[in-house]
């Protein structure tokens, strides 16, 4: 695998908005999530995997091992059980159950990592640079 630890730069952001509004995220909220631009910090520890996304309005982190169910508190707010798995090398694809199944996909490609998130046939696309 490739070395994926490294902080990625959010670079742009397709259907973002049509997403949150899917997901229930209220106004301000989402009007905040939108105009900011995150940093993805990637590290790995042995087994264990820690995403964080870096922003001026809201610093989230999961840690996580491979396969093993946690929970979290997903961008509207609510409590869900997630787990995650790699599909091949460099994709990692994570999966929110609660009231609304979330799907997120960061595929590792090189010094871009690409993160598609999708809930109720609405898929926004989100690539990050490595900063």
């Amino acid at each position: 695998m490739a070395n994926i630890a490294g902080q990625y730069k959010l670079d742009k952001s397709e259907n973002f908005d049509q997403f949150l509004d899917k997901l229930g995220v209220g106004f301000l909220v989402k009007t905040a999530a939108k105009t900011v631009k995150p940093t993805l910090e990637v590290a790995v520890d042995g087994d264990t995997y820690i995403f964080r996304s870096l922003s001026t309005f809201k610093n989230t982190e999961i840690k996580f091992k491979l396969g093993e169910e946690f929970e979290e508190d997903r961008a509207d707010g609510k409590r869900v059980k997630t787990v995650i798995v790699k599909d091949g090398d460099n994709k990692f694809v994570q999966t929110q159950y609660g009231d609304k199944e979330v799907k997120v996909v960061r595929e590792f490609k090189g010094d871009e990592v690409e993160v598609t998130a999708s809930v109720d046939g609405v898929t926004s696309v989100r690539p990050y640079k490595r900063a």
